[in-house]
């Protein structure tokens, strides 16, 4: 996608609101014991550790697209976030809104990356990007985590609305294909 068309850079927003959206839908859909319920087959972690992680990408990447660098790994683990449901909400809702204000032309504004991807190496590692090249990867990144919450509400017997967790391009694919056939 050429982020020089003000129609990409539009989509690219839209998808960040979009995710969150459909993390909006997720938290009142589900119970608040659902939410925190540590799930063992899953490492021992529940929905709302995961969704707290979604949420924190989000977070950081909208704190550096006006200025600054992206550190992915300056991120507070065991907030509020992951244990209740409602302080998930409102953050989603005042995410949502501060990413439909964010104005096109910050994509394209170069940041350096900074995220620990090494499981030897001791420190972390950065590379150049932009804001529109994270916005891509912090969606993907949810969409990835919002299918183990998927997998983690199936597990519960947790109901959640369907596409919740499959990748857009899956959606498209199916779609297609049922189409055809």
């Amino acid at each position: 996608m050429n982020l020089t068309s003000p129609r990409a850079s539009h989509v690219l927003i839209e998808s960040v609101v979009e995710t969150l959206r459909q993390g909006e839908t997720l938290l009142t859909e589900i119970s608040d014991e659902s939410y925190t319920r540590k799930v063992a087959i899953a490492f021992n972690a529940s929905i709302g550790g995961h969704y707290r992680h979604c949420l924190d990408h989000f977070r950081s990447l909208i704190d550096s697209a006006m200025q600054g660098d992206l550190n992915y790994d300056h991120r507070e683990r065991g907030t509020l976030v992951e244990t209740d449901r409602f302080a998930a909400l409102n953050q989603t809702r005042e995410l949502r809104e501060n990413w439909s204000q964010i104005e096109e032309n910050h994509l394209k504004r170069p940041l350096d990356v900074t995220y620990k991807t090494s499981y030897v190496a001791g420190g972390s590692q950065t590379t150049s990007s932009t804001v529109g090249r994270e916005i891509m990867y912090v969606v993907a990144h949810a969409v990835h985590h919002y299918a183990l919450i998927g997998i983690m509400a199936a597990l519960m017997d947790v109901k959640l609305s369907p596409g919740f967790g499959v990748a857009p391009s899956t959606l498209k694919h199916q779609e297609q294909t049922a189409k055809a056939g």
